[in-house]
């Protein structure tokens, strides 16, 4: 085992929205001003005007299947409010992402 201790890294993110990399992958996109950017991207980008990575206001992380599997749209759910799972549709404005993740009072 090794004796290095734990370090912890700061992080700026007031929330972190988990996007279903599935779902993501079968759209190919269908999301932003053109309508050619995943929504994990697309919502980075409106999220994080201030910085990138872990010094973005939030945090939006691809994961694994969620075992939805809606057709033409993809799964969102913020870490904050577990049991309260989005599903957007393909071509849904991220504005309207947004409001509907509750991030717009943020």
């Amino acid at each position: 085992m090794s004796e290095k201790p734990i370090k912890r890294v700061k992080a700026d993110w007031a929330e972190v929205v988990l996007v279903c990399r599935k779902c993501s992958k079968k759209l190919k996109g269908g999301f932003g001003e053109n309508g050619d950017q995943k929504l994990a991207k697309a919502l980075r980008r409106a999220l994080g005007a201030k910085g990138a990575g872990r010094k973005a206001a939030s945090g939006v992380i691809e994961v694994d299947c969620l075992d939805v599997c809606p057709k033409g749209a993809v799964v969102a759910v913020r870490a904050s409010a577990p049991g309260d799972w989005a599903v957007v549709p393909r071509g849904a404005t991220i504005s309207a992402v947004i409001e509907s993740l509750g991030l717009a009072e943020r």
